[in-house]
């Protein structure tokens, strides 16, 4: 079966047909769950989709059920997936209305990317393995410049840590360096028998649109060194968890402290993604004009 054009997604297939149909069944050891609710994916493609003619990434695009919502809202959806049977199947059921390729999601080159589809930020989406969730943001975040929104399928506890407030226990790394460079939210539940086949945990939809640190340049390799350390050992005051560390001497870091502003008997969650700002600019003041 081949197309010309967008795909109805009232037309498109089921998971299950669809797997019937090319012989197939869900790879654990990939952990393969395919949402089949169509209510959230009609509720995920109205989050992610760009405007009509903008392209979109969608990342482990599976069998094709997000693929096919965003390409009907106008999107041009370049579909990246690294499973060489569902790659197949998108071939086989949607030729001529997306662009496919065969990559693993957490090495992309998002400038290079960015650069080819013409656009200066890139809109992203996608279903991910929950295995995976992590080195997929880290590889964003090594790129925030060149994203403008990412909208993802994540088991629940995953996006609701993302999204969590300083103080709280869900708080974390990725918390405050996916917020220094989005505005992030958790903008759906969805239940585990929405998927084929269920997994044992429940699922929810991360917004995160991303722009501009409020704060300006800062040196990012210190500010995740930092932020690791400092939740690394959450019952450890900061300053005792930092000097753990030994990134910088313990004169220096005291000095640091004191600069920002903070208290070294703090504790690491207790911190604004600001004052981590702060403390990264006393350390290694940015150079002007950077």
């Amino acid at each position: 079966m081949t197309s010309a054009g967008p795909v109805a997604p009232g037309a498109y297939p089921s998971p299950r047909a669809l797997l019937e149909r090319h012989g197939l069944g869900p790879k654990k050891s990939w952990g393969q769950n395919f949402l089949a609710d169509p209510s959230a994916l009609d509720a995920i493609a109205e989050l992610a989709a760009p405007p009509p003619g903008e392209p979109v990434v969608e990342l482990g695009a599976g069998l094709g059920h997000l693929t096919v919502r965003l390409a009907a809202r106008g999107a041009r959806v370049l579909a990246v997936e690294r499973d060489r049977d569902m790659a197949r199947v998108l071939r086989a059921e949607l030729a001529g209305s997306i662009e496919l390729v065969e990559a693993d999601a957490a090495r992309i080159d998002w400038a290079a990317l960015a650069d080819r589809l013409r656009v200066a930020r890139l809109a992203v989406a996608g279903n991910l393995p929950y295995h995976l969730s992590s080195p997929i943001l880290f590889s964003l975040l090594d790129r925030p410049e060149r994203i403008g929104r990412a909208v993802f399928l994540l088991q629940r506890e995953v996006a609701e840590r993302l999204a969590a407030s300083p103080g709280t226990k869900e708080f974390g790394l990725l918390s405050v360096l996916l917020q220094r460079e989005a505005d992030v939210r958790v903008a759906l539940r969805v239940p585990s028998g929405a998927f084929l086949p269920p997994p044992k945990v429940e699922s929810a939809v991360l917004v995160a649109g991303f722009r501009p640190p409020p704060g300006g340049p800062l040196d990012g390799a210190l500010l995740r060194r930092l932020v690791k350390a400092g939740f690394a050992q959450r019952r450890k005051t900061l300053s005792n968890a930092l000097q753990a560390a030994r990134i910088v001497p313990g004169d220096a870091l005291a000095r640091a402290l004191e600069q920002a502003g903070i208290d070294p008997r703090r504790r690491g969650e207790t911190l604004e993604v600001a004052e981590w700002e702060a403390l990264v600019r006393a350390i290694a003041p940015p150079v002007a004009g950077s």
